[in-house]
């Protein structure tokens, strides 16, 4: 007997290892409202890779966008609130702190962004999207001089709180 498939193609069976499908394969937003209100924390890490002429330009101020940086920065913040409206089974939440790091190293701006809250569910969605948020900006105020920049290895490098515990990427 075939089972009937979900949107993706999938069989339509309930897996315990992904909780945003219900038990018809359905998409949905988990219900964490019996879950108890831990700290929580989350780091990701990326990069974005430039041609040396171009991070000396950001590094010396002479971008003709502005201050690159500052503004990689503040997006990667503002992105991180606004998780929950462009990943849309994100839950909305109230974030205690956001970072975003910028550190230049040769050809690239390595980027880390931390985040952390109380609540009922984690902080790994609003980290990634910080630190995918800053590389897109970096990019964008940079284009006009250098399309060949890459944006490369966003992950998750820390994740502590919850029921799950805690993870560290090797």
């Amino acid at each position: 007997m075939m089972l009937p498939k979900n949107c993706w193609g999938w069989p339509n069976v309930p897996s315990p290892a992904l909780t945003h499908l219900d038990a018809a394969g359905h998409a949905h937003m988990v219900d964490v409202s019996a879950k108890a209100a831990t700290r929580r924390k989350a780091v990701a890490t990326g990069a974005i890779i430039m041609q040396p002429q171009t991070l000396e330009m950001i590094l010396s101020g002479a971008a003709p966008k502005g201050d690159v940086l500052a503004t990689a920065r503040i997006a990667g913040i503002m992105a991180a609130k606004k998780t929950a409206d462009i990943i849309p089974l994100c839950h909305p939440l109230s974030l205690s702190s956001v970072t975003v790091d910028l550190a230049p190293n040769d050809n690239r701006i390595e980027i880390t962004a931390t985040v952390t809250t109380t609540g009922a569910t984690g902080v790994e969605m609003e980290a990634l999207t910080a630190v995918s948020a800053a590389a897109l900006t970096l990019y964008d105020m940079c284009k006009a001089v250098d399309r060949g920049m890459q944006i490369e290895n966003i992950k998750l490098l820390h994740k502590s709180g919850g029921r799950s515990g805690d993870y560290n990427a090797a």
